[in-house]
């Protein structure tokens, strides 16, 4: 069917940033902290993306892959302090790898960051507003507008209908690389081999749990790879455990007694397509059914838990990756490659969670990454197009290299990344791929980013010792 309709407009903005997930909030700060006029799309009433809505926790490590120096600082760290001023957070420096906050997870989860959902959307929107972003809630952006290869705004839906909001820039914060696909980029998805991505998930919080009786398993079973792994292999040898998971991957939050559940995993699905979401969402929440009878029939410690919440969205760990300027690869990460424009530093590990079976994340086999390793600038420039730059999980890399670098730190820096480089290109009148990388490099060292000690900006802080905050 052929549709068409005349549409009102929005007034003309420098910046537009699509999404208020981890990336999108940097992207959004940072381009209103340049000087730019900046408007964030987000179809939730709040903002955060998968801090909030996909209830996904901890933030994992911001820190060196030793967990001895912190990589991404920023707009990150700022973010995480004042939730921590508010009894809201735990700061990445104050938590080990193998503790409960980290899942009892050892490898790669040295600096973790819980935090509370709640108090992560408030913190959000103060630090949008201070900074002058005007906030376009409950709006689903559905198209893009583009003159020749220049993208130069999208449509949004919302209760009024369909409007087209321009802009100068366009920042694509959208997870799935959707205006940067629908403007013409190339893109590609899944694994090289067969276009497989990895699973989706549901996170889900329970309340009620025994913490010491959680925490006293993981003593007694220190040579487990995952949580709770013995209990689930016996269940899976009784045909009591169905999931395609090897163990159950939990975290304890800052509350007593609750802990967040990442253990739901749905394969075979597109995040892209609207009926595989909604077949995903469906299984999803089938799976938390079944978790939450395993856990009171045998899991120690959960036997006597309720569901707490379930995310508003399932998590989608992969869809789209955008073909840029340059694309990083597992190589670039393992080598700790520099970059001549790098815009971010980063230390977490190659986490692909199979997009067959229950393996993953971590399993052997792939390759560990350098201590730490350097994101380009030139993976968030769409190639072939003009006016828009990718953030986040969508940004120009391979299938293995986006397991590491996916996450939410890690997209915390790319988007200050994004929205600076956003803001400078309006001010000096040029699309963001001829942005001088020496102004951005230094703007972002000025805005408390570390982008490496070869460029003489040196991490201003170091792990503290180890502790486990009492609440």
């Amino acid at each position: 069917m052929q549709y068409s309709a005349e549409i009102p407009m929005f007034p003309a903005t420098d910046v537009l940033v699509v999404g208020s997930g981890p990336s999108g909030l940097a992207a959004a700060i940072a381009a209103a902290r340049n000087g730019a006029s900046v408007r964030l799309v987000e179809r939730f009433g709040f903002l955060g993306g998968n801090l909030t809505a996909g209830l996904v926790g901890p933030c994992m490590t911001s820190f060196s892959l030793d967990g001895k120096t912190q990589l991404i600082r920023g707009i990150f760290d700022e973010f995480v302090r004042r939730m921590e001023a508010d009894g809201g957070a735990v700061h990445p420096s104050k938590t080990r790898a193998g503790s409960a906050y980290a899942g009892f997870m050892k490898f790669g989860h040295d600096a973790v960051t819980p935090f509370d959902p709640e108090v992560a959307k408030s913190t959000a929107l103060a630090m949008c507003l201070e900074s002058g972003v005007q906030l376009q809630l409950h709006t689903f952006v559905t198209d893009v507008l583009r003159d020749g290869n220049v993208v130069t705004g999208v449509v949004g839906a919302s209760k009024g209908g369909l409007a087209a909001i321009p802009a100068a820039v366009v920042v694509d914060c959208s997870g799935d690389g959707d205006i940067a696909a629908w403007a013409g980029a190339p893109f590609e998805v899944g694994r090289a081999s067969d276009g497989k991505v990895q699973p989706m998930t549901l996170f889900f919080r329970v309340a009620d749990v025994d913490d010491d009786e959680v925490e006293r398993y993981q003593r007694e079973h220190p040579d487990e790879a995952f949580p709770f792994e013995s209990v689930v292999r016996r269940a899976k040898a009784e045909g009591a455990f169905r999931l395609p998971r090897r163990g159950i991957q939990l975290f304890k939050t800052m509350e007593p007694g609750v802990w967040r559940i990442n253990t739901t995993r749905v394969l075979g699905l597109d995040g892209t397509n609207v009926e595989d979401l909604t077949r995903g969402e469906i299984q999803a929440r089938e799976q938390v059914s079944e978790l939450l009878r395993f856990f009171r029939d045998r899991v120690p410690g959960m036997r006597a838990c309720r569901l707490l919440d379930t995310a508003a969205t399932i998590g989608v760990r992969e869809s789209r990756r955008i073909v840029g300027d340059y694309t990083v690869s597992l190589d670039d990460l393992v080598r700790g490659r520099h970059f001549d424009d790098v815009i971010a530093v980063a230390g977490y590990p190659v986490d692909i969670h199979s997009p067959t079976d229950g393996n993953g994340p971590f399993d052997d086999g792939v390759p560990v990454t350098a201590n730490a390793y350097e994101i380009p600038y030139s993976a968030l420039v769409p190639r072939g197009l003009d006016g828009v730059l990718v953030s986040g999980r969508c940004i120009s890399a391979t299938h293995e290299a986006l397991a590491a670098i996916r996450v939410m730190p890690p997209s915390f820096a790319m988007g200050q990344a994004a929205g600076t480089a956003a803001a400078i290109a309006v001010r000096n009148a040029v699309s963001p791929r001829e942005v001088s990388v020496a102004e951005l490099q230094h703007a972002l060292a000025d805005q408390g980013a570390y982008l490496g000690e070869r460029f003489g900006l040196a991490p201003t802080g170091e792990a503290e010792p180890s502790v486990e905050v009492p609440v």
